[in-house]
């Protein structure tokens, strides 16, 4: 039987506005609703997927999630319940909805709670898939409010104006596993691409040479795409860690059945690099709660998962029989051990855009979209539009990659969302000065400013550090590297003089509340005193990051100065080789001298779930971390900044640059 599309959609429930002002998000969650919409510019800015689902809450991975939908929102108005109770069918917010980690409990919290349309002034883009793919509406046309109240049917097509042909698709059929069934079943199929050779960005070269162009005879490649095109794509690696495994396969199992197999679980790896720590971090509250049990569910589950169908599983690490961490964060060892240039990699987690620094085509889904590429080996993709940064000149003294990207996530463009959905391309001379470690560190943080996904080409420099950590011939490797074409479009090309980056931090919130270092004390009122300085994270704990701290704790040490009094200093490890590499570097007994606590590999206080978390609403944290939304690493208020200003502050005591 045809799967039926959606042409029209009745919504049923009230229009929750969420708002700055706490009076008038109090009484909507107290049953009584505006009596006039509240002016856009009062509607929440930047609602992150953090505050949709905290850490904790992504523990469950079922219609349990409708109960805790959005309990994570600035001003905790919202408590257990509130949504799902509150009769809304309808929820309304300002820019940037959903910005943030690409776990997909976020918008299916809503959808168990009763919402069945999202509306806000900009959409992210892992977010606004993951809400396509299971069925929930967004629009970012407010003028639909006013019909919806009415109680008006509304064509479906109000819902996907502007959206590629696959996502009309998807949208109209309910969801990614409603059109799959279609497209297997020949009742629709992927719009053929018939773009003219014309030269194309590095991004847009990688996904024509993996389009899909005929799944069942295996044919794959085109000559060109453009912008816009919108297509099925080969991956070549394909991961996820404990924190999503257990959804995904139970979205594998529930739709394809019990003996469905993974196809070509060579290429799929899972991790259990998330919550390795938790126990220690967990507060009585939430284990009164059954919330660790709930957590070590997780870790069953994938191992389970990855045991039926072969996969190979990053998992803990036992060292003198005590389980002391896990075998790497994912991103750490999918540049490590996994990702090549050239490459198309989806996994389960936004950061997955840090391989872009091997120059490959690397970015982040949610559990459904995972789901079916177990089973197809493809990814659906609106080819992106890319913007070209061209980096000049070189950092100065105490300045790092993190510096760049906390510089460039406070500028308007970025601030105003002009960055959403797109690709960052770098190249440049200023490119050259930077090891791939660092230039990992600009891939990461591509998605803090709402990007697709950021790539780099490696030079001769990248390729040689390439294989040496895989053991592989650097000429053959070099094969792999696909360059952008002479004269391919950007959306637009900024131009970044490195010389003019200085030492920067983001004030807590938001990663784009950047502002230069040296404007910090006056923006504050004065000395800015931390309880925490935390160096680790995908972000802050690969080797380069080691080798800056280490700079800062070794002058240090050699003025007799340690870690300040009643501040504590994490050092975390990304993987075992980044620990090994410190050891063998004499960075270790540096750390220890300085007084610093050194942890295994995992995520941890990045995500709220290890050593380095605040448990108190006025400690201060300065991290090297990518996120500081509200709640993401404890109660207090957390900076950002690069892994030298970490090492400096915890010194000083105060947030300080590294030459203070």
């Amino acid at each position: 039987m045809a799967i039926a599309r959606r042409k029209t959609v009745r919504p049923t429930g009230r229009v929750l506005w969420l708002t700055d002002d706490a009076d008038h998000l109090v009484q909507q969650l107290d049953g009584a609703d505006l009596d006039q919409p509240p002016d856009a510019e009062a509607l929440i800015d930047n609602i992150s997927t953090d505050e949709l689902t905290p850490g904790w809450v992504c523990y469950y991975y079922d219609e349990t999630l409708a109960r805790y939908c959005l309990v994570g929102l600035r001003g905790s108005h919202i408590k257990r319940d509130s949504i799902k109770n509150g009769g809304f069918g309808v929820i309304v917010s300002g820019r940037s909805k959903g910005c943030g980690s690409s776990r997909e409990t976020a918008p299916y919290s809503e959808r168990e709670a009763g919402i069945q349309i999202v509306v806000a002034r900009s959409i992210e883009k892992i977010y606004g898939q993951n809400c396509q793919n299971i069925g929930l509406l967004t629009t970012t046309d407010f003028g639909v409010i006013d019909r919806l109240r009415d109680g008006e049917e509304i064509p479906i097509s109000e819902f996907t104006r502007g959206l590629d042909p696959i996502s009309v698709d998807v949208v109209e059929h309910g969801g990614l596993f409603n059109y799959n069934r279609a497209r297997l079943a020949g009742e629709v199929s992927p719009p053929a691409i018939t773009t003219a050779v014309r030269p194309m960005t590095m991004v847009e070269k990688i996904i024509a040479s993996h389009a899909i162009v005929d799944a069942q005879a295996d044919k794959i490649g085109v000559p060109a795409v453009k912008p816009g095109d919108s297509l099925f794509l080969r991956c070549d690696v394909r991961f996820s860690h404990e924190y999503v495994t257990p959804m995904a396969d139970a979205l594998f199992t529930s739709d394809l059945g019990k003996d469905a197999a993974v196809a070509e679980p060579e290429t799929v790896f899972c991790f259990r690099d998330h919550l390795t720590f938790l126990p220690e971090v967990m507060s009585q509250e939430h284990i009164d709660m059954g919330l660790l049990d709930q957590a070590r569910q997780l870790k069953d589950v994938q191992e389970a998962f990855a045991k039926r169908h072969r996969i190979k599983l990053y998992g803990e690490v036992v060292r003198d029989g005590k389980t002391v961490g896990s075998e790497g964060i994912c991103h750490s060892k999918v540049i490590e051990d996994l990702a090549l240039p050239g490459q198309v990699v989806l996994g389960t987690d936004s950061h997955t855009c840090t391989a872009g620094a091997v120059g490959c085509f690397a970015y982040g889904v949610g559990s459904t979209d995972m789901a079916n590429a177990w089973f197809t080996r493809d990814a659906r993709v609106a080819v992106p539009e890319s913007v070209h940064f061209v980096l000049g000149g070189a950092l100065p003294a105490g300045a790092t990659a993190k510096d760049v990207m906390l510089h460039i996530l406070s500028q308007p463009y970025c601030r105003k969302g002009e960055l959403i959905g797109k690709v960052l391309e770098f190249s440049g001379p200023g490119v050259a000065s930077l090891p791939l470690q660092e230039r990992a560190t600009l891939t990461n943080m591509a998605v803090e400013t709402g990007g697709f996904t950021a790539i780099i080409q490696p030079d001769l420099r990248v390729v040689k550090e390439l294989a040496a950590l895989r053991g592989v011939d650097p000429d053959a490797l070099g094969k792999l590297v696909v360059k952008a074409d002479e004269g391919a479009q950007y959306a637009q090309t900024i131009d970044i003089d490195l010389g003019a980056i200085e030492p920067m931090v983001a004030t807590p919130g938001d990663p784009r509340n950047g502002i230069a270092l040296r404007r910090l004390e006056e923006q504050q009122g004065g000395p800015v005193p931390i309880d925490i300085a935390y160096g680790g994270s995908c972000t802050g704990g690969k080797m380069t990051d080691m080798d800056m701290y280490a700079s800062v704790l070794q002058q240090a040490v050699a003025k007799g100065k340690k870690v300040a009094d009643g501040v504590r200093l994490y050092i975390q490890f990304g993987s075992q080789s980044v620990r090994d590499y410190a050891i063998s570097k004499g960075y270790v007994e540096i750390f220890e001298k300085a007084g610093a606590i050194l942890v295994d590999p995992s995520c941890g206080a990045c995500i709220k779930a290890g050593p380095g978390v605040s448990d108190k609403a006025d400690q201060v944290t300065v991290s090297a971390i990518n996120r500081n939304f509200n709640g993401r690493s404890g109660p207090g208020q957390v900076y950002l900044a690069s892994p030298l200003v970490v090492a400096a502050s915890a010194i000083a005591g105060t947030i300080v640059a590294p030459d203070a």
